[in-house]
């Protein structure tokens, strides 16, 4: 084919990946053949795959390959099948799936809980739906791309925060005649810092805001106390602490009952799989016992000991950025760290900003004291401190 001969189409394509590629920031999933956090990994096509400890997923407790979680999977594809054939409005609505909101309103606290394919479709619904009819948005400057996303589609006036700071939210919502939505994680996915949501609750209360709170990340808090007559829509997934696929919105009854109703993500999706649901229902179901307070104990001190090893002491989350700088020099420590036998990647822009490249450590409940003395040695030669967080943690 000649220059002449290539489509329009075909140039803008090429063109765009040559930017992609020259910025430095072209990517490429790699695969992966792994039951939890150890496999092996392909450094590229037609590569050899390595050994590998991940130090990169968000099952931060370990529940992907839980047995009752993978029985409850296998349970729910023997009843019903690999799929759900359509919406939940049409006929996709199995018996898993009302049980499993149930279960989850339970836990939350709330009247009602909805799922969704995805936790990116919980915000695109809720975000949708309820910032309508001339509702404004106070979004924190470091929210997920999902709730950028959903503000986006619901084409709504997105007033920005800076980050964590309930001064300024307080006064962008009094500069508001009307209704106002309150959005934010509550532990926020590139840093792991965690919001102040009492804070938010009294700012929020205080203007007759609806809140929502993206929970994704918060494994280990923060804990949503008395609401005090406030509106909150929490917003979480399936696919983080519970192992599983998917996403919900819990709320009161009729905010919940609107989101059935009005959310095109919700009505215009096919259910998710009875697999991921029932795999869902049995992580809540081991989340909730006592097995599930000594994992997240045991994930709260490999967090401690980490955390004060790369100076980032008194951490709420298990989500720990080691911030470089530079991309290029983010891309040779997650290198240096794979020789190794260490998965962990280096986040760059656009998914942070220029000049706070960084490595993004997650940590998960079953991570052995051995690997994460892996770690700590691999990371001493980036963050001289790292190595002295040796033997601090001990088994739960």
């Amino acid at each position: 084919m000649t220059g002449s001969d290539r489509t329009t189409w075909e140039v803008w394509v090429d063109e765009v990946c040559d930017q992609v590629a020259a910025a430095g920031q072209w990517r490429a999933p790699r695969p992966f053949d792994a039951r939890g956090h150890e496999g092996l990994l392909a450094t590229g096509p037609g590569t050899t795959a390595g050994a590998v400890v991940s130090f990169a997923s968000n099952d931060y407790l370990g529940l992907t390959t839980h047995p009752a979680v993978v029985a409850g999977a296998r349970d729910a594809l023997d009843r019903w099948g690999a799929g759900s054939g359509a919406s939940r409005l049409v006929t996709g609505s199995r018996p898993v799936h009302h049980e499993l909101e149930a279960a989850l309103a339970a836990w939350k606290g709330t009247e009602a809980a909805v799922l969704t394919p995805t936790g990116f479709a919980a915000n695109l619904s809720v975000l949708a739906v309820f910032s309508s009819q001339g509702a404004v948005v106070h979004s924190d400057e470091l929210n997920h791309a999902s709730i950028i996303d959903g503000c986006r589609l619901a084409r709504a006036d997105v007033r920005i925060f800076p980050h964590r700071d309930l001064a300024a939210l307080d006064a962008t919502l009094g500069a508001v005649d009307g209704r106002s939505i309150v959005v934010t994680d509550t532990v926020f996915s590139m840093d792991g810092d965690s919001c102040d949501l009492a804070g938010l609750v009294e700012v929020a209360g205080r203007h007759g805001a609806l809140l929502v709170l993206d929970e994704a990340h918060a494994v280990l808090g923060p804990e949503l106390g008395p609401a005090g007559g406030v509106d909150v829509l929490r917003v979480g997934t399936l696919s983080k602490t519970l192992g599983s696929l998917g996403g919900f919105v819990a709320g009161p009854q009729r905010f919940v009952d609107l989101l059935v109703n009005r959310a095109r993500p919700y009505i215009f999706t096919t259910a998710p799989t009875p697999a991921d649901a029932g795999a869902a229902l049995a992580a809540l179901g081991v989340l909730t016992s006592d097995e599930g307070d000594a994992l997240r104990a045991r994930l709260a001190k490999l967090v401690a000991r980490v955390a004060g090893a790369v100076g980032v002491a008194d951490h709420p989350s298990p989500i720990l950025p080691v911030v470089i700088g530079g991309e290029d020099e983010a891309v040779a420590a997650s290198a240096a760290l794979l020789e190794r036998g260490l998965w962990v990647p280096a986040i760059r822009p656009p998914t942070v900003a220029p000049g706070t490249s960084r490595l993004r450590i997650t940590l998960s409940a079953t991570h052995t004291d051995e690997q994460v003395d892996q770690l700590l040695d691999g990371l001493a030669g980036l963050v001289p401190q790292a190595g002295s967080g040796r033997g601090v943690s001990s088994a739960a």
